[in-house]
């Protein structure tokens, strides 16, 4: 994922803004909080047409059913073209691509095309997981969504606040990362509950470091001689990672607590 240099020599711009440290907080406070913004706006977003589109790819009325789920829900045709047909895999790996291409572009888009382009991989995300209230009960998801949440808010509260550098962990948690994505592919052809559980542990303790280390490393990209333009895509980069972080650990947390229907 592109990120902006931790220049900490700029970060206060010049020597004479150097002394207003209150001025600095103050800035930095605001492009944190519009960090969070932006990323609470794309859970919003995800949320919505993750819950529309279930709603809209299932039915109990036999009538307008294309497939049967079992327990009186049927698939309409969109939910046989989302869910059983090879379009799924478009769907599944359309916003990965969205997400390399939001992350190689942005130093050359604009602010405002940046923030589209998150608001489309936000709405395309909805869809992907939309799949996931087939498979779990709506109390069971919104109980996991509720505590990932609070797990999300104070992992980044620690990030932000601690004086203890993060950047150790970094390469750390990268590593975890790809042994998760792989096992996750593995698992595909596998489909061994054993190893998805695994995965799943060790999911939630990558995510939840990867949230503290990101919060701390947002943090760090804040400069106060930054113009709007740069400081917009700065938010937008931040929220996209702390976007990503909170839904694998809400993903692998459902994987854990979540009620099967």
């Amino acid at each position: 994922m592109a990120t902006f240099d931790r220049n900490n020599t700029t970060r206060y711009g010049t020597a004479g803004s150097h002394a207003n440290a209150a001025e600095f907080d103050a800035g930095l406070r605001a492009y944190m909080l519009r960090v969070y913004n932006y990323m609470a706006v794309g859970v919003a977003i995800t949320g919505v047409l993750a819950l529309l589109t279930s709603m809209a790819a299932t039915t109990t009325d036999s009538s307008m059913a294309a497939a049967q789920l079992g327990n009186g829900d049927y698939l309409t045709n969109l939910g046989v073209m989302l869910y059983t047909s090879p379009l799924r895999w478009v769907v599944m790996l359309a916003p990965l691509g969205f997400v390399f291409f939001l992350s190689a572009r942005i130093s050359k888009m604009s602010a405002s095309a940046a923030q589209m382009t998150f608001w489309a991989f936000a709405a395309l995300m909805g869809v992907s997981l939309s799949s996931i209230f087939l498979v779990y009960t709506g109390n069971s998801i919104a109980r996991v969504f509720f505590i990932s949440a609070a797990s999300f808010g104070a992992l980044s509260l620690f990030g932000y606040t601690t004086k203890k550098d993060l950047s150790a962990w970094g390469s750390f948690l990268f590593m975890g990362l790809i042994g998760i994505i792989i096992a996750s592919v593995v698992n595909l052809f596998l489909g061994s509950s054993a190893l998805q559980f695994a995965i799943s542990v060790v999911g939630v303790l990558v995510f939840a470091g990867l949230t503290a280390y990101d919060t701390q490393q947002i943090k760090e990209m804040y400069a106060a001689v930054d113009d709007s333009e740069v400081a917009g895509k700065k938010a937008i980069m931040g929220a996209l990672r702390l976007y990503l972080d909170f839904i694998n650990l809400f993903i692998m947390l459902l994987s854990l607590f979540g009620n099967r229907e």
